[in-house]
């Protein structure tokens, strides 16, 4: 190939701005454009009634995840808020669009009624996810080993958030975990997901009467990483790090930091040496890696993530990358517990999902 054909070849193919903007409009436009369009026709509002509309809505993202992203002023984070609070009811706002768009059309409703219908319906369904993302359930998973010589029962939160979300949520998530009186805490990563969260911030975890430990997520990579161990540290939490700590003779709790790499469980469990006559508990970020932990001897890996896609119908998308999503799974002797999350990203917002605090009670079979 000559030189000119390569340059040519280089000139058609779209660059990393160009292939941002099509996905940008990808999503924006069937999520924010058309139905501020439709609703409006719908409603007989003027042109600059539907532009006064259009402009925010359509920028709200751009807004929220650029220029708002760090804000700590109340009236900037009540901006941001509202703005996530439009990215989750953007995708039932559609369906529900569509839907009355085929009643319209079959002559089963009038214009104006559908759009008040259509906007009753989605701003509902919102309001119950938000209560759902706001009041945290706790999940308990139930089994037995044989690898115990007493009874075992911890918690786990993950994908708490802090930083989107606010001190206040994480106390009220600790109060229902000191409730359950654990025998200690695990935080499976993106328990911060802002840069400059204060100590001050997280203190609620000195309250807690056990051990707490704790891996990275993709999270608090993308923030000032070292801070945040620091801060966690300063706290008397356990870091995990392609490290292994004994809670007791017959419990081995191991940790590995987050990262993209599909092959990472594998990569970091062959540096730690695994008790496999302890029942050992593997803290990952994201469902990766079962098969690895199987091999290892580990007994049960815990992960998060995924949010089990938190707002319908992100789930469908969330299910195409992950082939474990939520709730648990077994390989052999192994099993992969999968949470919804604790806490949400972006939107306080959840359908069809549960924000979650996973309590395991592991019970001790007598060997003979």
């Amino acid at each position: 190939m000559s030189s000119a054909d390569t340059t040519n070849n280089l000139q058609r193919r779209p660059s990393g701005l160009r292939a941002l903007i099509v996905i940008f409009l990808a999503v924006h436009i069937p999520l924010f454009v058309y139905p501020v369009f439709r609703l409006c026709d719908w409603l007989d509002l003027s042109p600059l009634v539907t532009g006064l509309l259009l402009i925010p809505i359509a920028s709200s993202q751009v807004v929220s995840r650029w220029l708002l992203r760090d804000v700590k002023r109340p009236l900037a984070r009540g901006l941001r808020h509202v703005a996530d609070f439009l990215l989750g009811l953007s995708p039932i706002l559609l369906m529900t669009l569509l839907v009355f768009e085929f009643a319209v059309l079959l002559g089963l409703v009038d214009v104006w009624s559908a759009a008040v219908i259509v906007l009753g319906i989605s701003m509902t369904i919102s309001s119950v996810g938000i209560l759902f993302a706001l009041i945290t359930v706790v999940k308990k998973v139930t089994f037995d080993s044989n690898l115990l010589t007493g009874p075992l029962r911890f918690v786990q939160i993950t994908d708490v958030h802090i930083g989107s979300r606010s001190k206040a949520f994480l106390e009220q998530v600790i109060r229902k975990v000191q409730a359950l009186q654990p025998e200690f805490l695990c935080i499976t990563g993106d328990f911060i997901d802002a840069s400059g969260v204060a100590e001050e911030e997280l203190a609620v975890l000195r309250t807690l009467e056990c051990p707490i430990y704790f891996t990275i997520g993709n999270h608090e990579r993308y923030e000032d990483l070292d801070k945040i161990l620091a801060t966690m540290r300063a706290l008397g939490v356990n870091v995990l790090r392609t490290n292994a700590i004994h809670h007791r003779e017959d419990v081995q709790v191991l940790g590995i930091d987050d990262h993209d790499d599909a092959r990472q469980v594998e990569q970091e469990l062959v540096k730690m040496e695994v008790d496999r006559q302890a029942f050992g508990i593997l803290l990952y970020h994201r469902p990766h890696g079962l098969e690895a932990a199987e091999a290892s001897g580990v007994d049960l890996m815990i992960s998060g993530h995924t949010h089990n896609g938190q707002i319908f119908p992100f789930n469908l998308v969330v299910n195409r990358v992950f082939d474990r999503v939520a709730g648990m799974y077994q390989l052999g002797r192994s099993r992969l517990y999968v949470s919804q999350g604790t806490g949400t990203w972006g939107p306080v917002m959840r359908v069809g999902t549960r924000s979650e605090i996973t309590l395991f009670e592991i019970g001790a079979i007598a060997n003979q």
